[in-house]
């Protein structure tokens, strides 16, 4: 019933993954490993978890990741068999031994009342020791106030900590954003289709931050900030209504912050930008704004 999609590149951190999901005390999943043409090759430690738990590995002869990350998930998720729910795992990241068993005994609270099922997670900073104390959710919460909190900085977020319908993702799929950076937040809001996501709070994820991946390397900015600024054009124009006027002043105030930082504004932005300024701030707002922004 459960897939755990393993994206495979490196090898530094990959044992810790492996042994969590040895380690698991419930061992109804499977797992499927699509390695993305990567130079370290993980046969002699795969070869060394052979019956601990029920995996399949696949070597890619052609890299995607470094074209397309959301390119290289499709394809390790098209490797999976008839389970209805999978969960794509970081190949530096790692379960807490109770993940599947907790999962199993809270499905009767969530099936057929969400697509999204996400766990409690702590971070871990670089290969130290230092973890960071738990992110916990409610129980129940509704996508678009999931995203709110961490836009605001008071949860967070990552690919690893989700467990999805397959259905919802043959629906929606990924969305292609530069280094799939917010390609999840994307999924969870369209994944959900309105259903509110279940936590489960009891069981952990651990998550590396480390200059190995994505999110930890500073050489990427760039294209986190245009990925950022093409993800929240997708927020105002489909999510704006379900947020009260406090809410979406702050995200398009992000949103313009954002478009200055990539780019100089161009006539169309300003006149983007004028529009759900005029729907959302009153008059002083909309002065204070052009006084600011619109001087040369």
């Amino acid at each position: 019933m459960l897939a755990i999609v393993i994206p495979y590149y490196k090898l530094t951190f990959f044992e810790e993954t492996l042994q969590s999901l040895a380690n698991q005390t419930d061992k109804r999943f499977k797992v499927y490993i699509g390695n993305d043409a990567s130079p370290e090759n993980p046969s002699d430690l795969l070869e060394k978890y052979k019956g601990n738990f029920d995996f399949v590995y696949h070597r890619f002869e052609a890299n995607l990741g470094s074209i397309s990350l959301v390119k290289q998930w499709d394809r390790c998720i098209a490797m999976i068999g008839k389970e209805e729910w999978l969960m794509i795992l970081g190949d530096d990241d790692y379960l807490e031994n109770t993940v599947v068993a907790s999962w199993y005994e809270n499905f009767t609270k969530f099936n057929d009342k969400s697509n999204v099922v996400r766990f409690a997670c702590k971070l871990i900073i670089e290969d130290s020791e230092l973890i960071i104390k738990p992110y916990k959710h409610p129980v129940w919460e509704s996508a678009t106030d999931s995203f709110y909190r961490k836009f605001d900085r008071i949860s967070r977020s990552s690919l690893s900590e989700y467990i999805f319908l397959k259905r919802s993702y043959e629906k929606y799929g990924f969305y292609n954003y530069p280094l799939a950076w917010n390609s999840d937040d994307r999924a969870w809001l369209d994944f959900s289709e309105n259903k509110p996501i279940y936590t489960i709070n009891e069981s952990l994820v651990y998550v590396r931050l480390s200059k190995l991946n994505i999110t930890g390397k500073k050489n990427n900015l760039k294209l986190k900030d245009l990925s950022s600024v093409e993800f929240h054009n997708f927020i105002i124009l489909n999510k704006l209504k379900y947020y009260n006027k406090f809410k979406r002043v702050k995200i398009i105030r992000k949103y313009h912050l954002e478009l200055k930082k990539v780019k100089s504004l161009e006539i169309k932005d300003y006149f983007f930008l004028m529009r759900y300024y005029l729907i959302n701030i009153n008059s002083y707002a909309i002065k204070k704004f052009l006084q600011k922004y619109l001087k040369t």
